[in-house]
């Protein structure tokens, strides 16, 4: 449209998409809101070193300090048949491989036959003594059923393996994830090769990243 001076006539700026502005810059901000709570869920995603335990002497402690290396979680028990060679064999695993890339995690549990009566005082007195167990020890607790507890409960899950007796072994990576679980028959002289391979390549790993 022509002014009287015969000029184009200047429209003022549409305010529209200034009006636009106000909701896309509230969508944009849910939108990075639900990309930081995604990244925090799977940043959270469960693994064993994600659960606290009660230690044989009563402290809750962070399954977290054993991130980055090797563990043999065994659900243990002071008078099974399985007993004598299980402790001295996990013992002898210990002092082969740990403490810096490997851990046994001993759970003791009286599920079983009744085969772990005594207090955790009693028990762990019986493992360092009899056995100088090195490893360490947790408070007795369920390991399979209803009961179980959390950190258990995620072992299972992950494997679709349930112990249905002492010394069940579930061999745990560096990052927290079950690789592998063998039943109180198997001899931890069997399983032996699995925990070195993976503790030769945390080593391997460690040289490398130097």
């Amino acid at each position: 449209m022509l002014d009287p001076e015969g000029s184009v006539e200047h429209q003022p700026a549409s305010s529209f998409p200034k009006v636009l502005l106000i909701p896309l810059a509230m969508l944009l901000a849910i939108a990075a809101l639900l990309l930081l709570a995604f990244s925090a869920t799977r940043q959270k995603e469960p693994d064993f070193y994600t659960f606290k335990v009660v230690n044989i002497r009563g402290k809750l402690v962070s399954l977290e300090k054993y991130r980055g290396s090797v563990s043999l979680v065994v659900n243990v028990a002071s008078e099974c048949g399985y007993t004598d060679s299980h402790y001295k064999a996990l013992q002898q695993l210990q002092r082969d491989l740990g403490p810096y890339h490997f851990n046994v995690l001993a759970f003791p549990c009286n599920q079983f036959g009744q085969q772990e009566p005594d207090t955790n005082r009693e028990i762990e007195s019986f493992a360092r003594k009899t056995y100088g167990a090195s490893f360490p020890m947790f408070s007795k607790i369920t390991v399979s059923g209803a009961g179980a507890i959390p950190a258990f409960k995620y072992l299972i899950d992950s494997t679709g393996e349930e112990p249905t007796w002492n010394f069940w072994k579930y061999l745990v990576g560096p990052n927290g994830k079950a690789v592998k679980v063998w039943d109180s028959t198997v001899s931890v002289e069997e399983i032996r090769p699995y925990v070195t391979e993976l503790v030769r390549k945390i080593i391997l790993k460690k040289k490398d990243e130097l």
